[in-house]
C-alpha cells in the first residue's frame, strides 16, 4: 500500500527559503511512495530553516532596538535616534515672543563657575551693540552670526577641550569646503549659502553621531557668559560674531555630561560631530614607518578627506617651558605641504594665549635667515596660512619634527571613501576574575570577504554615566583619568571564524587604547574567514554596549563567531563540598607535591601562605593527596611540581567531590605575550646587584623571569625587583618571592606589573636582581620580560646600595 504526503507551507516562509523550498514542495505533489516521503522530508526542513531564520533576524532587530534604544539615555537626556530633517515650523519664532530654552543643566568646573556671569543669547554676548535684534531681518542676522571668513582661526579660552576645538579648527575645509559636512549637522541649515540660518526661535537641532547610531540634539541658542573678558565657548578670532562653531561645541557637551568636560582626543570628538572614521597613530610607536604614514595622508588631505589633529603626551613643566609645547595637549594640523624636497605640516594651538611650539627645524631656519640677512619668511608664511596675521600658535614644522615631540596623530576618514558599511551592536557583561586571563567570554565575530582586499574594523563603546562619574572623580591629570576608564583593543585571528580561548597565535593584535574606539585596518585573503576578538584591560564596570562597524569596497559578511566543538560546558561549585585531590606519575622516583592556591584560576608566580587552601604536604615519590573536610565555592589554582627543577614525567591528576567540578589548563607562562631575552649579566663579589632601565611607549602588562645555568647554582639565591623613582621616593611595584631570596636553580619570577609611559619615563624604572651565596664563583644570570607590548631595556650597571 503507499502513501502520498503533501506539505502545505505559509507564504511568509516560502518567501524566506526561496526557490528551493517551492521546487521541494512541487516535487512532493507529483512524487509517490519513497519519493515523495524524501521530497516531504527536504520541505520540511527548509520550513523549519526558514521557520529559525525569521525568528532569529526578529530576535536580532529586537535586540538591535534595545541597545540603541537603552544607550538614547545619558546624563539624563534623552537622544533618541535621527529618523528624518526637522520642519522649518520647528525653528519659526513663537507668538508669545518667547524663545526656547533647553532647561538641561550644564555643569562647570569650580574654576569656570568663580567668573560665570549666566546664560546670556547670541545678541547679548556676541554683538551687545546690537539695539533692537528683534527687528534685524533674518538675512542680516545670518550674515552677522553665521557667516565665517575664509580663514576661520577658532581658539579655545576658559574651557578645558582643547580635543573640540583642535578638532573642529582642524576640520574647517570639510565642514564649510566641498563635501560641506555642517550641512547635514546643524539645523535650520540654508542650502543656497552653504551656512546655517540663524533660528528666531533660539532653537537648533543637530544630528550627532554616536552610541551606534545618528542622534537627534537639542540646544538653545544660550551661551555661559563671563564676568571677565574669558570665554566659555569657542571663538573666532578673524570674526568674534561666527556662532555656529559654539554651537557645535555646545551640543556636543551636552552629550559629554558639561562645560567642565576635561577633554578626550580629536578622533573621538570628530567622529561623535561628523561621521568619520577615527583612527590612532602612535608617532613613537617603533613599528610605525612615517614615511608611509605620510604617503596615506598627503593625498587624502589634499582631496579633504581626512582631518588631521595631533596630541602630545605627558611632559614636565621644565619642558614646556622650554619648548612651547603643551602636554596632554591636541594640537590642529591646517594643512600639509610637500614642496622645496621637506614634508611639513602647519600645526596650530588652539590654545587662546597658550605658548608657540618652536620646533628643531623651524629654530635652525631662523637661525639660517639670520646669518643671511633674510627675513623670516617661513613663520609669517605660516601665521597667513592659518589666517592668524602677526598672532601666535600657529606654524610650519617637519614631520620628523611632529614624529619626535607629538605621541599620537588622529585621523578621521571621510566614510565615502567605501562603498558599504555594516554595524552590528552587541552587549559585553565583563567575565569575573576567573576567565579574565581568557578571552573565552570576550565578544568574537567572524568575517569574510569573498573578493579579499581591504577592510576596515572600528569598535565603538558607547557612552555611559558610570565613566563620566568616574572622569569627574579624578584626582590626577587627564590621561590618569582616561586610564581610569580602561584600555580596549582588536585581536585577529586565522581561525575559520570559529570562537577562540586564549589570546595567543593572532595575525593581528591592535594597541590596547584608552579612547572609545579603536580601529583595525585587516588585509584580508578573499575566501577566508577570520575571527573578531574585542578585548579590554581594567574597564572598571560590568556591563557595556558596543558598535562594531565594518567599511568595505565589497560587501563582507559578518556575524558571531561559533564554537569550534559541538558541545561545549561550563561548570562551577554551586555549594560547599568536601574536596580530594591526587597526583600520581608514572615514575616512582619522581617525587611529587600540589599545592591548592586561592589564585582565582590565574598562574602564580609563587605560593604565598595566605592565599594557601590545601597542600599535600612533603614531596612524595609517585603520588601525592590531599584531603579538605570542606571547601567554599569560587575558582581556584592547582600547583604541581617536582622536587627537583627540570624534572619531568607523565602524571595523572584527579579531582574528588560531591558536587561536579571543572579542571581547565591554565595557559602557558607567556601565552599570547613577547618573549624579550635581556643581555645575560654576571653575578659574583664584586657584583651582587644590578640593574637596567625600562621604558615603553604605552601602558604595558608584564613580568620577569630569570634562569640560571651555572655548575655553583645550587649555592646562589636570588631576588627580582621592579622598582620606580629614584632616591628617598624609591619604591618596589613588583618583587620575585614575596621579598624574600630564592634557590636560582628553580628559576625565579615576579608577579605581573603594570608598566606605564608618563611613570617609566619621567621618574624611571628599573629592573633589579640581586644575589647571595656567591661562594666566590660568577655566576651568568639570564632573564627574559613576558609583555603585551614591546620594552626597551637599557644597560646593566652595578650598585651598591638598594635604594642607591
Amino acid at each position: 500500500m503507499e502513501r502520498q504526503a503533501r506539505v502545505r507551507l505559509p507564504l511568509v516562509l516560502q518567501q524566506l527559503v526561496g526557490s528551493r523550498l517551492a521546487d521541494a514542495e512541487a516535487l512532493v505533489a507529483v512524487s509517490t511512495g519513497q519519493d515523495a516521503l524524501n521530497h516531504a522530508i527536504r520541505a520540511a526542513d527548509l520550513f523549519m530553516a526558514a521557520a529559525s531564520q525569521a525568528v532569529t533576524k526578529a530576535d536580532a532587530n529586537r535586540l538591535r532596538q534595545k541597545i540603541l534604544r537603552h544607550a538614547s539615555s545619558l546624563h539624563g537626556n534623552v537622544f533618541p535616534q535621527w529618523n528624518a530633517e526637522p520642519s522649518d515650523e520647528e525653528f519659526e519664532s513663537p507668538s508669545n515672543g518667547e524663545n526656547y530654552v533647553d532647561d538641561t543643566p550644564f555643569t562647570l568646573s569650580p574654576a569656570q563657575a568663580t567668573t560665570f556671569a549666566g546664560w546670556r543669547r547670541p545678541t547679548d554676548v556676541l554683538a551687545p551693540d546690537l539695539d533692537n535684534p528683534h527687528e534685524e531681518p533674518r538675512e542680516s542676522l545670518d550674515t552677522l552670526f553665521m557667516n565665517s571668513n575664509k580663514n576661520p582661526d577658532l581658539v579655545q579660552d576658559m574651557t578645558t577641550d582643547c580635543s573640540v576645538v583642535a578638532g573642529l579648527s582642524a576640520a574647517i575645509k570639510i565642514l564649510t569646503g566641498k563635501h560641506s559636512v555642517l550641512s547635514s549637522i546643524i539645523y535650520p541649515f540654508d542650502y543656497s549659502q552653504g551656512r546655517p540660518h540663524f533660528s528666531p526661535k533660539g532653537k537648533y537641532i543637530l544630528r550627532l553621531n554616536f552610541n551606534g547610531c545618528s542622534r537627534r540634539v537639542v540646544i538653545d541658542d544660550r551661551l555661559p557668559a563671563s564676568q571677565d573678558e574669558g570665554k566659555f565657548f569657542v571663538v573666532d578670532r578673524s570674526n568674534p560674531r561666527l556662532l555656529w562653531p559654539a554651537l557645535l561645541e555646545k551640543a556636543y557637551l551636552k552629550v559629554r555630561g558639561g562645560y567642565d568636560f576635561p577633554g578626550s582626543n580629536s578622533g573621538t570628538d570628530l567622529w561623535v560631530l561628523t561621521g568619520w572614521i577615527p583612527e590612532q597613530v602612535f608617532l613613537q610607536k617603533e613599528d610605525v614607518d612615517i614615511n608611509q604614514v605620510w604617503a596615506r595622508i598627503k593625498a587624502a588631505h589634499d582631496s579633504q578627506d581626512v582631518v588631521i589633529t595631533i596630541g602630545t603626551g605627558f611632559i614636565s613643566a621644565e619642558e614646556e617651558n622650554a619648548s612651547g609645547l603643551v602636554g596632554e595637549h591636541d594640537y590642529a594640523v591646517q594643512s600639509l605641504d610637500d614642496s622645496g624636497g621637506e614634508r611639513r605640516l602647519l600645526v596650530k594651538n588652539p590654545w587662546c594665549g597658550g605658548p608657540t611650539w618652536t620646533p628643531a627645524s623651524f629654530s635652525a631656519r631662523i637661525h639660517s635667515s639670520r646669518e643671511t640677512g633674510q627675513d623670516h619668511a617661513t613663520n609669517q608664511e605660516s601665521e597667513q596660512d592659518c589666517g592668524l596675521g602677526d598672532a601666535p600658535g600657529c606654524l610650519w614644522a617637519t614631520l620628523e619634527d611632529v614624529a619626535q615631540n607629538f605621541e599620537s596623530m588622529y585621523l578621521n576618514w571621510n566614510p565615502k571613501l567605501f562603498q558599504h558599511r555594516q554595524d552590528h551592536h552587541f552587549e559585553w557583561e565583563i567575565s569575573p576574575g576567573s576567565f579574565a586571563s581568557s578571552v573565552v567570554r570576550n565578544p568574537q565575530f567572524a568575517i569574510v570577504s569573498p573578493t579579499g582586499g581591504l577592510v576596515w574594523v572600528l569598535v565603538s563603546r558607547h557612552f555611559v554615566d558610570g565613566e563620566l562619574e568616574i572622569v569627574r572623580r579624578r584626582t590626577t591629570n587627564l590621561a590618569a583619568a582616561s586610564r581610569q576608564l580602561g584600555f580596549m583593543s582588536i585581536i585577529v585571528f586565522d581561525s575559520s571564524g570559529k570562537r577562540v580561548q586564549i589570546a595567543d597565535g593572532e595575525t593581528y593584535r591592535g594597541p590596547y587604547v584608552d579612547s572609545p574606539q579603536t580601529l583595525a585596518r585587516l588585509e584580508m585573503t578573499a575566501g577566508k574567514w577570520y575571527t573578531i576578538v574585542v578585548d579590554q584591560h581594567e574597564f572598571p564596570l560590568s556591563k557595556y554596549t558596543f558598535t562594531l562597524s565594518t567599511f568595505s569596497h565589497s560587501l563582507v559578511k559578518l556575524q558571531k563567531a561559533s564554537e569550534a566543538m559541538a558541545y561545549c560546558e561550563e561548570v562551577s561549585i554551586p555549594k560547599s563540598t568536601p574536596l580530594s585531590i591526587l597526583l600520581s606519575t608514572d615514575s616512582s622516583d619522581t617525587h611529587v607535591h600540589v599545592d591548592l592556591v586561592w589564585g582565582h584560576g590565574k598562574r602564580v608566580s609563587s605560593v604565598k601562605v595566605k592565599e594557601l587552601v590545601a597542600s599535600t604536604g612533603e614531596y612524595r615519590r609517585g603520588s601525592a593527596v590531599a584531603d579538605l573536610a570542606h571547601i567554599d565555592p569560587g575558582v581556584y589554582t592547582l600547583v604541581c611540581s617536582t622536587f627537583d627543577a627540570g624534572h619531568v614525567a607523565k602524571f595523572a591528576l584527579r579531582v574528588s567531590s560531591m558536587v561536579p567540578v571543572t579542571l581547565e589548563p591554565i595557559p602557558a607562562e607567556a601565552a599570547g605575550r613577547l618573549r624579550a631575552p635581556l643581555c645575560p649579566l654576571t653575578l659574583s663579589q664584586g657584583a651582587q646587584r644590578m640593574q637596567a632601565p625600562l621604558s615603553v611607549q604605552w601602558l604595558t602588562r608584564a613580568s620577569v623571569m630569570v634562569s640560571t645555568n651555572s655548575r655553583y647554582s645550587s649555592t646562589l639565591l636570588l631576588r627580582l625587583s621592579i622598582v620606580v623613582g629614584r632616591g628617598q621616593d624609591r619604591f618596589t611595584e613588583a618583587v620575585s618571592g614575596e621579598g624574600e631570596f630564592q634557590a636560582a636553580a628553580a628559576g625565579l619570577r615576579t608577579s605581573e606589573f603594570d608598566m606605564e609611559p608618563q611613570r617609566s619615563n619621567s621618574v624611571g624604572m628599573w629592573l633589579l636582581i640581586e644575589g647571595m651565596g656567591m661562594g666566590g664563583e660568577e655566576h651568568l644570570v639570564q632573564a627574559y620580560i613576558f609583555s603585551d607590548s614591546p620594552v626597551q631595556v637599557g644597560s646593566w650597571e652595578t650598585i651598591d646600595e638598594i635604594w642607591h
